[in-house]
């Protein structure tokens, strides 16, 4: 092969590369199979992505679907990959435990008692401080008080401190939809959704063991589990929602509020 073409082959073969690359960096979501069931994982390195939480439009009106939510932050220049639901809400779409958006707290941590998912204690929080998430239990947060530039509280815990929540039975014949949060060792924050119906147990083993995360937290199931992800084809919002969790690629050079 003469020179110019060898080196016209190598370029060209450099370039494709380099976009396959570029587009694997920001398709953040996959389905696995664990255990004989679905799920669709979403990773997030914030090293390389940026997560928003959002409740309200600036005239005080929910968002209510993920379609609404804006596709870029920073003028723009960072597009969004994905979003899913980010914890329980009221009627009024308001969120039901503290809810900290862009460092400013909307609504205060919970520490009542009552029925449903979200008091099925241990319930967490789920934040972000600074290039740093955590999953944490709410009385471990309330005692730490971190900074938190986002923060949703939720309920169940999946996972604490690599146990299975201990109300969670194998047997259960109560399955959903359902949707959680985790962050591994290395800092990476796994977002996943079942696409069948699953137990609390088999959720919380999938993050345990299937995606290594010593704690995880449930964000809701049924109708409201909710995925936007383009790369997939994703958009199976079909109830309103109160808070949303939105993941945006980070452009080199970005801020990383």
């Amino acid at each position: 092969m003469p020179k110019a073409r060898t080196i016209a082959f190598l370029l060209a073969a450099a370039t494709n590369l380099a976009v396959h690359n570029s587009s694997a960096e920001i398709q953040p979501c996959r389905s696995i199979e664990f255990e004989r069931k679905a799920y669709t994982i979403c990773e997030v390195d914030l090293r390389k992505q940026i997560v928003r939480l959002y409740w309200k439009r600036a005239d005080g009106t929910p968002y209510s679907y993920l379609s609404a939510l804006p596709r870029a932050v920073e003028g723009g220049a960072n597009r969004l990959l994905f979003a899913t639901n980010a914890g329980m809400f009221d009627p009024a779409l308001k969120p039901v435990g503290l809810y900290v958006e862009q460092g400013r707290q909307l609504v205060p941590v919970s520490t009542r008692s009552g029925y449903g998912n979200f008091h099925m204690k241990p319930n967490g929080v789920f934040y972000i401080s600074g290039d740093r998430a955590v999953v944490a239990e709410t009385q471990a947060f309330l005692k730490q008080r971190p900074h938190a530039d986002l923060a949703t509280q939720s309920g169940p815990m999946l996972v604490i401190n690599g146990r299975v929540h201990p109300r969670f039975d194998r047997r259960s014949t109560s399955l959903k939809a359902r949707n959680g949060v985790g962050v591994r060792a290395d800092g990476k924050v796994l977002f996943a959704i079942s696409q069948g119906e699953v137990s609390f147990d088999a959720f919380a083993r999938l993050f345990r063991d299937g995606l290594n995360c010593p704690n995880a937290l449930f964000l809701d199931g049924g109708s409201a589990s909710s995925l936007y992800a383009p790369s997939l084809n994703r958009n199976d919002n079909i109830v309103p929602l109160g808070p949303m969790l939105a993941v945006f690629e980070r452009k080199r050079g970005a801020s990383r509020q």
